[in-house]
């Protein structure tokens, strides 16, 4: 399995992502969209970004390790950010792109300000599709 990451002539500079990624062979996950949920389902740092982009980094990388992968194997990224504020969207970019998940973020990633997400006092979501390193035997 590769993975190429692109950015094609005559697109914009991007700040650290690419506009293509393509893989060629192997097998894909699509993890369920990661909440800033606590093992017992509580919402973390309740309407505060900080917190819950931290516990999504968490929960992202625990579910990426049981199927083997790891940030570099991140092929899309989506975050959703109850915000109008392009600060604030700013902020959890840079919170995501410098922690221990940051290399899921080179990868094709679209930043979203929306009006609510599914729990209450949730800031932030994250989408996540990874191409899985070969299977060992």
């Amino acid at each position: 399995m590769t993975i190429d990451r692109i950015n094609p002539p005559g697109l914009h500079a991007t700040p650290g992502y690419h506009h293509v990624t393509v893989v060629s062979g192997g097998r894909t996950a699509y993890l369920a969209g990661q909440c800033p949920l606590d093992a017992d389902g509580k919402v973390v740092g309740v309407g505060e970004f900080g917190p819950q982009v931290d516990q999504i980094v968490a929960n992202t990388l625990a579910a990426l390790a049981a199927i083997g992968a790891g940030p570099e194997h991140v092929v899309r990224t989506v975050i959703y950010v109850v915000t109008d504020s392009r600060a604030v969207l700013a902020d959890v970019w840079n919170r995501f792109t410098t922690s221990a998940l940051g290399a899921a973020f080179s990868t094709a990633s679209t930043l979203v300000g929306v009006a609510q997400l599914g729990y209450e006092a949730q800031r932030v979501e994250l989408d996540v599709t990874a191409a899985l390193p070969p299977e060992t035997a």
